[in-house]
């Protein structure tokens, strides 16, 4: 008999069931369902945890992003620079703050944003009005971020940090989420630290920043029905603030299963790193038809995905389906090629051959803390007999 693959979410409310109805009676008892104890309280333990001066909750990932830029005075006119090889979320933030999204390519190993594109891009786009960077930490490996720092302060850029899927990620012991001028986190139910419903915060070292986006998450207010500036409603409400005050003292452990079960994958498949392939004719030999995640010097994974590279990528996920193992694809388009933003954002120097390419191989396998070894050791035995 196979195994289950439980739904993280739901695998994650079984294990902590009754502190998570204690933490929604105790919102319902208290009277307080907007902007109450409970956020203050989850605002200052987030922060703690990230290691941050500043929390502020929302209502959701996207709007984090937004709320970081607005804050910053970015708008109308201005340009601001991030990947293609996204969650869409990402790119639709910029426009919905009114700004132009200028798209450059990730490096292979990690994903992330290419350093040495960035530096291209800039050089090439000096008539454009660009103001900010957004490096995403995708599937919760951390971006080059002393490296990007380094190339926005010489270009007078804002950094905001996507870490909606790097919830305690590391680069050299400090977490992600407290390297640039904000950070946005979504609490999405599948992420590493997720409520049961939507959620985002925005983090900061900045105090008038922190204010800043305090005032423009309920309606630009400083006082009560007077709106100093033009704001939003992007609340994160008590009763997710009671839940995710719940599940945050697990995160570090939570992430740490993580790595335990990506190292069953690492240890059973054996494969090479994908990045060592330089062309697709090397991709094709028999032994490099898997490629297994990177883990870069100094930096701490967390595993939101574990995520694998393969040509025959449809193959793959077809064979594990039929073998009872399940799957996901993130994601199937970069956004520079899906409907709405197709021959109409702005790409960076050197194209985006890489984001492409990596849309065509990447395969999700199951991942999340509340699997058992037995799951991730017969979804890697069948891989292993995909490859012979």
């Amino acid at each position: 008999m196979n195994p289950q693959f439980p739904f993280q979410p739901i695998a994650e409310y079984r294990a902590h069931e009754s502190e998570i109805l204690a933490a929604m009676k105790r919102v319902g008892d208290s009277g307080h369902y907007i902007l109450g104890p409970e956020v203050t309280a989850f605002e200052k333990e987030f922060a703690a945890a990230i290691g941050a001066t500043h929390a502020v909750g929302v209502a959701n990932g996207t709007d984090a992003l937004v709320l970081a830029l607005r804050a910053l005075g970015i708008g109308a006119g201005d340009t601001v620079i991030t990947v293609s090889h996204t969650a869409v979320a990402t790119v639709m933030a910029i426009e919905l703050a009114g700004a132009e999204p200028l798209l450059v390519d990730i490096e292979p190993k990690s994903f992330t944003l290419d350093v040495n594109k960035l530096a291209g891009t800039l050089k090439q786009n000096r008539s454009r009005k660009i103001k900010a960077v957004i490096p995403v930490h995708l599937y919760g490996h951390p971006a080059d971020m002393t490296a990007i720092l380094e190339i926005a302060r010489a270009n007078n850029l804002r950094v905001i940090e996507d870490c909606a899927q790097a919830h305690g990620a590391k680069i050299g012991g400090k977490t992600v989420g407290t390297f640039g001028d904000l950070a946005a986190f979504s609490f999405y139910p599948t992420k590493n630290l997720g409520a049961i419903g939507d959620g985002g915060a925005v983090l900061t070292n900045d105090a008038a920043l922190a204010q800043r986006v305090r005032e423009l998450r309920q309606y630009g207010w400083r006082s009560r029905y007077i709106s100093d500036t033009t704001g939003m409603n992007s609340r994160l409400d008590e009763l997710q603030a009671a839940i995710l005050r719940v599940k945050l003292p697990h995160l570090r452990r939570d992430n740490a299963r993580r790595r335990e079960l990506a190292q069953i994958y690492f240890d059973a498949i054996g494969a090479p790193n994908f990045s060592s392939a330089r062309s697709s004719a090397e991709l094709q030999r028999a032994d490099l038809k898997i490629g297994v995640p990177s883990v870069g010097a100094g930096c701490e994974h967390v595993f939101h995905q574990y995520v694998v590279r393969s040509p025959p990528r449809d193959a793959l996920a077809e064979f594990l389906k039929s073998h009872g193992v399940p799957t996901a694809v993130h994601y199937p388009q970069p956004v520079h090629t899906q409907p709405a933003y197709l021959n109409r954002v702005v790409t960076g120097a050197g194209g985006l051959a890489e984001s492409e390419r990596a849309c065509r191989e990447v395969l999700s396998l199951p991942m999340h803390g509340y699997l058992t070894n037995e799951a991730v050791q017969f979804a890697a035995k069948e891989i292993s007999e995909f490859r012979a």
